[in-house]
């Protein structure tokens, strides 16, 4: 009996044995595969394509962006250019409610940012300020001399760099649901496991499109139906767009809140905010801006993240009336420089006319007194010969 218990010990060894070796192959083999999918996904690029119907595609110096642009008319010709800036997992298509409200008086230009949408999506360039310096580009490409940026989230950022860096350019800023620092809210714990090295690339390979339709709710208010057009737009990114844009956007924030870059800089700022918003208390969001010279700001009750979305009459109302203010200081400032202008060319004209007139006097003066020297001379000779 003995004997006969060592042997079926001795198979039971040999049977957990396999056992075990088995599950260390299978952990290896997973192992290798999460690796091999992250060093995939980390260099995954793609090519620009138009997704947009009638977007163009602008090119730049980190590749073509995605443009959509009502263009210039007559009716257009006094006022900015709104241009509509997306936040992060979003895309042109999420100002399709407020593009219509817009374009009567306004011509509006809503830009994919570099790796959203149908814009290019290298593995590298997401930083704001260069997000920022590419907006720039393409509004240069279309001529567009002056813009009020409009920046939804993470947008709001983007917008705040193109003002920094294109001081002349931009009349006004309208921030849509963009905190001003990091100091309260943020991504779900779903979102930011798709940041983890390792974890986050297997969950972008592998996540369910129930997954991403719970991760992309949080950008509206509570129960809100969520368009099967904003989980694909997260689904057509590449995972370095979304992990190098969210680095991106935590980056900025740490170098400076939003409220103190735009303190000194005087433009006109509206902040807009959905009262129900899931990713930022909305009231104390707002109130971040409040040391912000003549900022105006607006809580939309019911709304959550995405106002443009979820409350696009109260939201385009807003805006229009925000820039109608814009245009008419604009105006006057433009009017102020250009009779100061004027006043200096007049100034200038008149200090050119005293010298030509000192000049001549000059010259009459030294004419008169060669002549009398000549006058002298002739006399002083008669007298000599006399």
């Amino acid at each position: 009996m003995a004997r006969t218990t060592t042997r079926k010990g001795r198979g039971g060894d040999a049977r957990m044995g396999r056992g075990l070796k088995i599950s260390l192959g299978l952990l290896l083999t997973l192992l290798v595969l999460i690796v091999l999918n992250a060093f995939a996904l980390n260099n995954e690029t793609e090519k620009a394509r138009l997704t947009v119907p009638g977007a163009e595609l602008v090119s730049t110096t980190s590749g073509p962006l995605q443009v959509l642009d009502s263009g210039p008319s007559a009716a257009t010709e006094d006022s900015s250019a709104l241009v509509l800036i997306h936040g992060s997992g979003g895309a042109i298509n999420w100002w399709d409610e407020l593009i219509p409200r817009l374009t009567e008086s306004h011509r509006v230009i809503a830009i994919d940012l570099l790796g959203y949408g149908g814009s290019a999506k290298p593995d590298s360039g997401y930083s704001i300020d260069s997000q920022a310096a590419l907006v720039a580009q393409a509004l240069n490409h279309l001529r567009v001399e002056r813009a009020i940026a409009v920046g939804h989230s993470l947008g709001g950022s983007v917008a705040t760099a193109l003002a920094q860096g294109s001081p002349d350019l931009v009349d006004g800023i309208v921030l849509i649901d963009s905190s001003s620092d990091r100091k309260s809210g943020g991504l779900s714990s779903t979102a930011k496991a798709a940041l983890v090295p390792m974890l986050g690339q297997a969950l972008w390979r592998l996540a369910p499109d129930f997954m991403l339709r719970r991760g992309v709710s949080q950008a509206f208010a509570p129960d809100a139906e969520v368009d099967d057009k904003y989980v694909q737009d997260l689904r057509d990114m590449t995972y370095p767009a979304y992990r190098d844009s969210a680095k991106a956007g935590e980056d900025y924030a740490d170098e400076g809140s939003l409220a103190d870059r735009l303190g000194p800089g005087g433009l006109p700022l509206l902040v807009i905010f959905g009262e129900e918003d899931q990713i930022y208390p909305a009231r104390e969001a707002l109130s971040a801006y409040a040391g912000v010279d003549g900022v105006k700001t607006m809580l939309i009750p019911g709304v959550g993240h995405s106002p443009q979305v979820e409350a696009p009459d109260e939201t385009a109302e807003a805006i229009l009336y925000f820039s109608r203010g814009v245009d008419e200081a604009t105006a006057a400032r433009d009017e102020a420089r250009r009779r100061a202008a004027a006043k200096r060319k007049a100034a200038a004209v008149a200090a050119r006319k005293a010298a030509v007139r000192k000049r001549r006097a000059a010259a009459r003066k030294a004419k008169q007194r060669a002549a009398k020297q000549r006058s002298r001379q002739k006399s002083g000779g008669k007298q000599s010969k006399g």
